[in-house]
């Protein structure tokens, strides 16, 4: 690695830490906005408390929800002959997330970091449509990116419809009047409220440490990989063999298949498993781990386990394609096990994002909590509100978690909010300004990313 490569790579991941710690104090503001405002916590602690917990979610949150980062662009576009290329790309989408987030803050708006990164990523995509050799025809894995687009645009609906569910649940069981009471500035309120309130937002910090923490991990594995893939492109602790072992019985169960209903789609997969399977079997040979293969050759295997995995997820989902109930559970089984071999973080990314994620949430947080209880609603949040709304988006994000997708905590929290401001008085009781605005920068993130991060790749991929 020459000394000019290695400067962009620690820029790169400096720029990713930064991303995470701007997402801190950006996103997880929603989480301590409840305790704070309601009085039920003292901010120093809230946030200590709120940050820990985000600390400890990335730790134990897995990488289900990285992968589905890494795979939104197939890593065969950002691996290039010419490293500076997969420079470019990390730098135009890392500086346009992190510009975005910032101005939102600044605003005081409760903008989404998941919508932010999404809409960077697919702009890089889009920008090699305009690269004059026009190699942009698979730079978004599109089948990836509508999945991740359902989750994140169901999930302030979601959000909305369940506090309102909430609160009428509440209305139900609950008979303290003070429940449903504004705060009182400078006293706290009675216990069983407070501890209420401190679990709620203990499970959003928790969740949402699983679940936008491993984006943070997702965005340095794109790095590593882009700019080491030699290094980085497979788990040095799986066996390869154990792997292979996987790919074969893929293979048989695709290659004893009932081909007949098969469509241009379905064949296509097919070829493509049992040609990378052959290839993988005779790169690999009797070596047991990727230390063990050609450098060069590395990122061939993961191509191929790629490749494998992904084209028999797409014949388990075709109509096409009959497979008993056995066979099926046995094939996802195993594609389970070949994902590990390139579906993995070292210990210390994990630890590295967790640590500007927690030290993110204790920093910044007072633009978006008074935004979230003062100005969203025209009466000021109430201890039931901020509980229903806590509830919801722990909820969600722990849902879209153990389906290893993103979603939005900013979203599922802020529209949690207006749903319980419309239980009480109906539509009437939102501020119409505040709202319009949240919206106005919800429906921006994407657009407005698009065009920055792919027009800050064309001009890097100009200039290095």
């Amino acid at each position: 690695m020459t000394t000019g490569i290695l400067i962009l790579l620690v820029v790169c991941l400096l720029l990713a830490c930064t991303f995470e710690f701007v997402n801190g104090f950006h996103d997880t503001a929603n989480a301590v906005a409840t305790v704070i405002y309601t009085n039920s916590l003292k901010p120093t602690v809230a946030v200590v408390y709120s940050g820990f917990l985000n600390f400890i979610g990335v730790l134990t949150g897995g990488i289900g929800v990285a992968m589905g980062i890494v795979n939104l662009l197939p890593m065969e576009v950002l691996v290039d002959s010419n490293v500076y290329h997969g420079i470019a790309m990390i730098l135009a989408l890392l500086i346009s997330a992190i510009v975005w987030n910032l101005g939102t803050w600044y605003f005081g708006l409760p903008a989404s970091s998941s919508h932010t990164l999404i809409g960077s990523i697919l702009g890089i995509g889009f920008a090699f449509y305009f690269l004059p050799d026009n190699v942009g025809g698979s730079a978004v894995n599109w089948d990836k990116a509508k999945d991740t687009g359902w989750a994140l645009l169901i999930s302030p609906f979601a959000g909305f419809v369940a506090a309102i569910v909430i609160m009428f649940i509440f209305k139900r069981f609950v008979k303290h009047d003070s429940f449903y009471k504004e705060p009182v500035p400078g006293k706290k309120p009675p216990i069983w409220i407070r501890m209420l309130l401190w679990l709620t937002c203990g499970m959003v910090s928790f969740f949402h440490g699983q679940n936008d923490g491993q984006k943070g991990v997702g965005l340095v594995m794109m790095i590593l990989i882009a700019i080491l893939p030699t290094y980085y492109s497979l788990d040095k602790q799986v066996n390869l063999q154990a792997v292979n072992a996987n790919v074969a019985v893929i293979e048989k169960i695709i290659s004893n298949t009932d081909t007949t209903q098969f469509g241009k789609d379905e064949f296509k997969n097919f070829n493509s498993i049992k040609k990378h399977a052959k290839h993988y079997a005779e790169i690999t040979g009797a070596k047991l781990y990727s230390e063990d293969i050609a450098a060069a050759e590395r990122f061939e295997i993961r191509k191929d386990i790629v490749k494998i995995t992904k084209g028999a997820e797409k014949l388990l989902k075709s109509e096409n394609v009959a497979i008993s109930k056995v066979d099926a559970n046995t094939l996802k089984k195993e594609i389970d096990g070949a994902k590990k071999l390139v579906e993995f973080a070292p210990s210390w990314v994990i630890i590295m994002i967790s640590i500007c994620l927690g030290f993110g949430t204790m920093i910044g947080w007072k633009r978006i909590v008074k935004t979230i209880g003062e100005k969203i609603g025209k009466q000021h949040m109430s201890y039931a509100q901020g509980a229903s709304a806590e509830i919801v988006a722990s909820i969600g994000i722990g849902v879209a978690t153990a389906y290893k997708v993103p979603v939005s905590t900013t979203h599922m929290l802020s529209s949690g909010i207006m749903g319980s401001m419309v239980a009480k008085k109906g539509l009437k009781n939102l501020q119409r300004g505040t709202i319009t605005n949240i919206l106005l920068a919800w429906v921006l993130t994407l657009p407005v990313t698009i065009i920055l991060s792919g027009g800050l790749f064309l001009l890097f991929r100009a200039i290095l």
